[in-house]
């Protein structure tokens, strides 16, 4: 007969979670994770199948942290989205490593369903429907997944900046002026100054 299971899955992701923060996504696999848990490699696989099922879990328990209560009504659609946008970026930024898997598994996360349900309310609400209230959703959530990857696997202050605001005048003129002002711009600054631009495109 089998070995009754001991683990729970929010265990298992924990353990996941632990070894890419520490150890950044490429240092997890099924040995490093046993590894963290004090089991053996093949014990491990009485609770998952493969690599591509941690990386699930993992998904599953950063993002159900995120907060998809409905913000205040008497806020406006714009303030409304704001609020989910820094409430998804903050809980997800809080695991930078772990974006990657957002983008592959979000479709089957109840956490990132919940919260689109929200933004969706909202957008309804502010009169966006039909075609225009897919593109917005696809929108924000590009948009809040690539600024939290840039924020904190490229950030305007690291040195890929101070490379850039290097090269020769002559042949990247923009490109080098533009990085000698992004070193100023912090990353709140960045972050809510991009999102307004894009709800300024929405115009609802």
């Amino acid at each position: 007969m089998p070995r009754p299971r001991s683990l729970t899955q929010e265990q298992l992701a924990s353990a996941a979670l632990a070894v890419i923060d520490r150890d950044a996504l490429a240092g997890l696999s099924m040995r490093a994770v046993a590894q963290e848990l004090g089991m053996s490699t093949m014990g491990l696989y009485r609770y998952v199948d493969d690599r591509e099922e941690l990386e699930r879990l993992v998904v599953e328990l950063v993002l159900s942290a995120v907060d998809t209560e409905p913000p205040d009504r008497d806020a406006s659609w714009r303030e409304r989205i704001e609020v989910m946008a820094r409430r998804l970026r903050d809980t997800v930024g809080a695991h930078p490593a772990v974006v990657p898997l957002t983008i592959t598994h979000r479709h089957r996360s109840l956490g990132v369903l919940r919260w689109s349900e929200t933004v969706l309310g909202v957008l309804t609400e502010a009169g966006i429907e039909g075609e225009r209230r897919v593109v917005a959703l696809r929108g924000l959530l590009s948009y809040v997944i690539g600024a939290i990857q840039l924020e904190h696997l490229g950030s305007l202050s690291g040195p890929g900046t101070v490379a850039i605001s290097q090269l020769p005048p002559a042949d990247f003129p923009h490109m080098a002026e533009t990085a000698r002002h992004a070193r100023n711009v912090g990353p709140d600054q960045e972050f809510l100054g991009g999102l307004a631009m894009l709800l300024d495109g929405l115009g609802a």
